[in-house]
């Protein structure tokens, strides 16, 4: 599985987490520059999108999530917390372990 995570500066340990869930390969974009950002394009083989939504701009927002419907990606929009992170994670995963 892939995923392309937008937005944080460092995702160490939300790396570890998306690892646990079996993610394969995770791609990172920091959205800082916000112009640099917003000129790239979703890669190939991406499955999910996680939106840092405390660390991205609105325009970067709304063109990927225009971009990701387009190529029928979900998207999950989370704040930069490992267990929001977790939550959405029980929910595309059917787990049942996430009280919040």
């Amino acid at each position: 599985m892939g995923v392309l995570v937008i937005g944080g500066d460092r995702i160490g340990a939300i790396k570890e987490t998306l690892k646990s869930y079996g993610v394969k390969r995770i791609t990172h974009w920091d959205g800082r520059n916000k112009r640099g950002v917003c000129l790239k394009s979703i890669p190939e083989g991406i499955d999910y999108i996680f939106m840092l939504t405390d660390f991205l701009n609105h325009n970067a927002m709304y063109k990927f999530k225009k971009e990701a419907k387009q190529k029928d990606i979900p998207v999950v929009c989370t704040k930069r917390s490992c267990s929001m992170l977790e939550c959405q994670l029980c929910k595309i995963f059917g787990k049942k372990s996430c009280e919040k």
